[in-house]
């Protein structure tokens, strides 16, 4: 994984005292509240509902031992012994003191960690497959060009206060598991007819107040112009985008406004005077970027014989690596997804304890490293057959084995009102009620794979506009009630759902759930998901359900 080198490790150093400074003038009353705000945006600490929230970045998804076991220490020194990983890969601490956060940088700075740009109108942490490097479908692995962006991106003068936050995603290959098309700016690897590697560049998706899908820009960009070209398309975003209303600032108002055809012949305007710059790639810098993710030393002739027996002749392992476990690109391996979606705690959470434990079965059995998933959970990337037996063993001891991974109960939840001070409506205790009355884990696997995304208010943190069930909270006249959509989905077949009808109760809301699910078990063909399903019959049965007489 990426290293830092002298300058990466001094610029981090160097904003970490920078901030200090500006944090401790703020409190002696030497910066008003309206001078820091943007000081600490772009350093990634937001003031929530209770406390200060600090956001810190994980690049491309990707954790060492060490730096899980920094966070962790973090989390129970700073915090309430625990952390809370977002949907777009990164880790959020919800109680430090205001005071402490400049010395919490400094510890991150120490692991080669930070919180620049997780926030504010800047270009955010750019995100990609969780299974990027190991996947078997890949065209090419993403990891490198998510870190040649960053490094494009870092600081960059020109787009540090654009007219609104601004997300990329990358992906490696035709199954899309970053949710490119609801980025800003997402880019799937791919290779044209001359076999030359390349991107499909998707451009104005996001959800939030306004949804929408990205629309395609450009159908093959040829690498090296990687950098060229989302510079170009930044620019005419920075000089056209709205700054009057940050409610139509977003990149993708503009790209409706402007109709993709207008919007690309502006780009490819602005392209012209960049194309074959000086940013423009060069096969060296191709290959520094890939030295930082080399291949690990795995080894070979891993005998499979106990694996298989013991898959065999034991459900519960059986059902774990059936929903929780990935094949491998490298024969003998497997990647181990872990649930962080205990009905105990928030979507997402994980505490201190678990962070350490987790952290030394990633430097026992996944060679050290580990990823975040952008539907909150961690994965063990390479861990071998011989030993995920007892990998597994272990793993539900810590209440990390829960095998409903891509199930009903895998949730994707922001925290909502109870700390978010932007949110309508709690989020977390719907999750918990909805895990709660359907945990029948028979029940759960003929039911298939089930995307259920849930947002405590329009900005979509949760991602409930692409959910084959979302959940939006809303406030009715001071009252919590709860916006029910179907049909959305997040990958290469990217859609955003389609709003049922009135809101619901929240005491209503398990029930609900439940009369949604009936009506697909009722009408699914064989071997038919529930989007599927959706897709052919159509809403009317649904609604027709759960705003039945009886149940009004």
């Amino acid at each position: 994984m990426y290293q830092y080198d002298d300058y990466d490790q001094r610029l981090v150093e160097e904003r970490v005292a920078q901030f200090r400074d500006q944090t401790n003038r703020y409190l002696a009353g030497r910066l008003s509240e309206e001078e820091f705000r943007p000081l600490r945006l772009q350093n990634g600490l937001y003031i929530q509902r209770h406390a200060p929230m600090l956001r810190v970045a994980i690049p491309y998804g990707m954790l060492s031992s060490t730096q899980l076991r920094a966070l962790a220490s973090i989390g129970r020194d700073y915090d309430r012994d625990y952390g809370h990983f977002t949907t777009r890969q990164n880790i959020q601490f919800n109680w430090p003191a205001l005071e402490k956060i400049p010395d919490i940088l400094a510890e991150l700075a120490q692991v080669q960690m930070h919180a620049i740009q997780t926030s504010g109108n800047c270009i955010r942490n750019t995100t990609t497959d969780h299974f990027a490097g190991i996947a078997a479908d890949e065209v090419a692995d993403p990891r490198p060009w998510c870190e040649l962006i960053r490094q494009w991106s870092t600081l960059h003068p020109e787009f540090a206060f654009l007219p609104r936050k601004f997300k990329i995603a990358v992906s490696g290959g035709p199954h899309d598991r970053a949710a490119i098309r609801v980025h800003d700016i997402g880019l799937e690897l791919r290779r044209n007819e001359a076999n030359e590697l390349g991107f499909r560049v998707f451009v104005g998706g996001g959800l939030g107040r306004t949804p929408m899908i990205g629309e395609m820009i450009k159908d093959f960009l040829p690498w090296p112009h990687l950098i060229t070209y989302l510079e170009s398309i930044l620019r005419v975003y920075n000089q056209y985008g709205r700054r009057d209303n940050k409610f139509k600032a977003r990149i993708k108002i503009l790209v409706k406004a402007l109709g993709i055809d207008e919007f690309r012949e502006r780009t490819e305007k602005e392209w012209a005077h960049l194309r074959n710059g000086e940013s423009t790639l060069t096969e060296e810098a191709l290959q520094q970027a890939h030295r930082f993710f080399k291949e690990p030393e795995r080894i070979t002739d891993i005998d499979t014989t106990d694996y298989e027996y013991q898959r065999q002749h034991d459900k519960a392992f059986a059902r774990f690596i059936t929903n929780n476990v990935m094949a491998h690109k490298a024969p003998g391996y497997c990647a181990v997804t872990l649930s962080l979606k205990h009905p105990s705690r928030a979507p997402g959470d994980i505490t201190s304890d678990q962070m350490d434990q987790v952290a030394n079965l990633a430097d026992q059995y996944s060679l050290g490293e580990l990823r975040v998933s952008h539907e909150q959970n961690l994965v063990l990337s390479d861990v071998r057959q011989d030993q995920l037996y007892q990998l597994w063993q272990k793993l539900d001891e810590l209440k990390l084995a829960s095998p409903t991974i891509g199930t009903l109960q895998d949730i994707i939840c922001c925290p909502g009102g109870d700390f978010c001070s932007l949110a309508n409506a709690k989020s977390i205790p719907i999750a918990q009620a909805i895990q709660a009355k359907i945990d029948d884990l028979d029940y759960l696997y003929d039911l298939g794979a089930i995307d259920l995304n849930i947002s405590g208010c329009m900005n979509a943190c949760g991602h409930h506009h692409v959910g084959h069930i979302g959940v939006l909270g809303v406030d009715k006249k001071g009252q919590e009630f709860y916006q029910v959509s179907l049909g959305g989905s997040a990958t290469e077949n990217a859609s955003l759902g389609k709003i049922l009808g009135p809101s619901f109760a929240q005491d209503d809301m398990p029930r609900v759930i439940s009369d949604l699910l009936e009506v697909y078990v009722e009408q699914r063909h064989e071997d038919e998901q529930f989007i599927d399903t959706y897709q052919r019959i159509g809403q009317k049965p649904f609604k027709e359900r759960v705003y039945a007489q009886n149940h009004s």
